[in-house]
């Protein structure tokens, strides 16, 4: 999963702090957006386990602060459940400038609720997925159920929220009161999944009931049997991000990497709204290749020398593997190390530019009960493999526009 650090303005331009997560191996199929539980933040480690999950599958993952938490600017103070929706909103449209827009929306607990009404007002949206979600607003008010009298009559009241302090408003109070959830539950008429623990004891499992019978069809629920509300546990969450990706698929427009296509070994294409990133499609296998920021590029992949000597050390591995198995050897495991770089040859005669070669150092970690005859025996293979021998001995290659 590679990490992209970004800041998006909100309504009131507030700076929101978010992630955007990326698949490591691949170009997105589609981005999700994730809102998170009530006073929690993108850091959460089920909001982390959720976006790894879905990033194996191809799916970039947005996930961000609400205003007045965590990393993001504002009073929490200051914000109700409909500045929630109306964060959610600036970060699609962040997305959706900057990326592309969101299809697939999941919130977690009160981010759940949020999500619900988000989505009827984002067009992009193509699936719905909930975790733990309060099927009305008002419900987060027993988290500060012993405060309501002193906020209803002073205005606002210092609560504590997990263990945290946090200042909660009458606005608020009113602001859940106004949301009328079911009724837009039952006009979304989108895609939607809902997640819930029958042992959660936050939000009861009779919301999910309620807004599961309030959607229309198609609508899935999955039982999350032994999970908290938090999801504490990373089995859970990960789960969580597995299904969704599944699911999602079914209801998706998910963009294919198979439409790389050529009558050669490999097909390589570069598009000019990429920049640099580069997209590899080998023998059916896709692959990438960057540069990294500093030059330019977008680190989403390694490099052509990356590759190249990747190449090198695949090969020596596997050839290692095949000697190994043929001679029984008792090889457990083979680590190739190799690093490439630009120096003067041992008997260069001038020490000039002109002189620098390139080197590809190789180290073996051998591991296994072998004697020293066998270990040196190896090495000698290691120069023997495919790949090595190309780029010893040479090779000529032809360049030509295709017709």
């Amino acid at each position: 999963m590679k990490t992209i650090k970004v800041n998006f303005k909100n309504q009131h331009d507030h700076e929101l702090s978010a992630r955007i997560e990326m698949p490591v191996d691949k170009r997105p199929t589609a981005y999700a957006l994730f809102a998170h539980c009530f006073t929690c933040s993108k850091n959460l480690q089920a909001v982390t386990n959720i976006s790894r999950a879905l990033t194996s599958k191809g799916i970039a993952v947005m996930r961000f602060d609400f205003t007045g938490l965590g990393e993001s600017e504002g009073d929490f103070a200051d914000t109700n459940f409909s500045s929630n929706v109306e964060d959610l909103i600036c970060a699609a449209d962040y997305l959706k400038s900057e990326y592309e827009a969101p299809k697939i929306i999941i919130g977690h607990s009160l981010g759940g609720a949020a999500v619900l009404m988000a989505a009827s007002l984002l067009d992009s949206i193509e699936a719905i997925a909930t975790i733990g979600a309060p099927a009305d607003p008002p419900h987060v008010k027993h988290l500060f159920q012993n405060s309501l009298e002193e906020i209803n009559e002073s205005g606002f009241a210092k609560v504590s929220i997990g263990g945290r302090p946090f200042t909660i408003k009458k606005q608020f109070i009113d602001d859940l009161e106004n949301n009328d959830l079911p009724k837009t539950i039952s006009e979304l008429k989108k895609p939607l999944i809902v997640f819930h623990s029958p042992q959660d004891e936050i939000v009861d499992i009779k919301n999910a009931e309620k807004i599961y019978t309030s959607a229309h069809h198609p609508k899935s629920y999955v039982s999350l049997d032994r999970a908290d509300h938090l999801l504490t546990n990373k089995r859970d969450a990960t789960y969580v991000g597995e299904v969704i990706a599944s699911w999602a698929d079914r209801y998706v427009n998910l963009e294919k990497e198979l439409d790389l296509e050529t009558d050669r070994q490999v097909v390589v294409r570069n598009e000019a709204g990429n920049g640099l990133l580069t997209e590899i499609k080998a023998n059916g296998h896709y692959l990438l290749a960057d540069e990294p920021k500093s030059v330019g590029g977008t680190d989403l992949g390694g490099t052509p020398y990356d590759l190249l000597v990747s190449a090198l050390g695949a090969c020596t591995a596997l050839t290692l593997r095949l000697y190994a198995n043929h001679k029984k050897i008792d090889l457990d495991e083979v680590k190739v190390h190799l690093s490439r770089e630009k120096r003067h040859a041992a008997d260069a005669e001038t020490l000039d530019n002109k002189s620098l070669m390139e080197f590809i150092d190789i180290e073996l970690e051998l591991t296994g009960d072998l004697t020293d005859e066998q270990r040196n025996r190896m090495i000698e293979i290691a120069h023997k493999c495919p790949v090595h021998k190309t780029l010893t001995n040479g090779l000529k290659i032809n360049v030509a526009e295709k017709s």
